[in-house]
């Protein structure tokens, strides 16, 4: 989420007037983080709130870089009557490029905060800095297609849905006339064919499919045996590889099935959240970046490692030895459920354990 306080310490500011009655400004969120954790020296450049996550994605070169976008790009005034909106200036994208963003997934509950004005400009803004999109835009068909990733020798594509039970308002669903999100009513087999039919329409061979999901509530470790259900068969019947699940505000348990690794929550990795009391015992401030790497042949997980960092002055940085062990304890206890261990090696980083078959 780089809108709201995070946008207010970039280069370019949006106007500071929020529509909450938690505060007005978005200027606060900024001094609530600098009560905190100490001042942030403003304006930060581009790269800035990505910090050790930067030297992080270097070190292991990813092909592709997938993130939920949980904020709309705009100037737009048209807020939506919803209690919190996040926006970021257009001119602050760069900050995204910095990281060398190559899809932003917007089937979420922030994406339309600002109209459909709003949603016009981010995907303006975005494809204009050559960023592919994937779970909105100006029709279903349209925020329905998958974001297509070229590599040398295989494709990723990204396919993104939204459901009500995350925030998403049902009347941002997109219809055939209309602009919004692709959002999916239920978790019923009928969605899961309607996604094999778009999956099965355009995957080939060496393709990657991955489905990027915003499901749930922010808070609790709970999985729904019907989203177990409902992600076991988008691998079994809709050619899926990978699911990429979010809205919680922490990281979730994972799992492996048939060889596909299952994200059902991978929590926040960017906000302006610092000095915000509540739910501390899930330590929100404490995040992930997943390394996925997947046989192109097969689709088969090949190995998934975590770094684990903390999000201080709005900038990444390595999480504390310790902090490392309390993620590692938290994803080993939810994940015993599902089958799936947590290894933290010498250098903290967290690497994945599951049954082969």
């Amino acid at each position: 989420m780089t809108g709201r306080g995070i946008d207010q310490v970039l280069p370019y500011p949006s106007a500071p007037g929020l529509h909450e009655s938690y505060v007005e400004s978005a200027v606060e969120y900024v001094e609530l983080a600098e009560r905190a954790n100490g001042p942030i020296s403003k304006p930060v450049d581009f790269p800035y709130i990505w910090g050790d996550a930067a030297c992080e994605l270097e070190r292991v070169k990813p092909a592709v870089r997938i993130v939920n976008l949980e904020t709309s790009i705009t100037t737009s005034e048209d807020f939506e009557c919803k209690g919190i909106n996040y926006r970021m200036h257009p001119a602050n994208t760069p900050c995204l490029a910095a990281a060398k963003i190559d899809c932003c997934v917007l089937a979420n509950n922030h994406v339309l905060d600002w109209g459909y004005a709003g949603l016009t400009e981010t995907l303006t803004t975005l494809h204009s800095a050559h960023i592919r999109t994937a779970g909105a835009g100006q029709n279903l068909p349209e925020a329905q297609e998958p974001a297509v990733i070229g590599l040398d020798d295989a494709r990723v594509l990204v396919f993104a849905y939204g459901m009500s039970n995350s925030g998403v308002p049902c009347d941002w669903a997109a219809t055939d006339t209309k602009p919004g999100v692709a959002l999916l009513p239920d978790l019923s087999e009928i969605q899961v064919g309607n996604i094999a039919e778009r999956v099965h329409a355009v995957k080939r061979q060496h393709d990657i499919a991955v489905l990027s999901i915003h499901w749930g509530p922010n808070w609790g470790y709970g999985i729904p045996e019907r989203q177990r259900i409902f992600a076991h068969r988008l691998i079994d019947a809709a050619g899926i590889d990978i699911v990429h699940g979010h809205s919680s505000h922490h990281p979730k348990a994972l799992e492996v099935y048939r060889d596909k690794p299952i994200l059902y929550g991978c929590g926040d990795f960017v906000n302006d959240y610092e000095g915000i009391l509540g739910y501390e015992e899930f330590r929100s401030h404490l995040v992930i970046v997943y390394f996925v790497t997947a046989n192109p042949s097969t689709g088969s997980l090949l190995r998934l490692e975590m770094t684990p960092l903390e999000i201080k002055r709005f900038r990444l940085q390595r999480a504390k030895h310790q902090d490392a062990i309390w993620l590692r304890d938290a994803l080993n206890r939810e994940g015993k459920r599902i089958g799936t261990e947590v290894m933290l090696k010498a250098n903290d980083q967290l690497v994945l354990q599951w049954p082969q078959r």
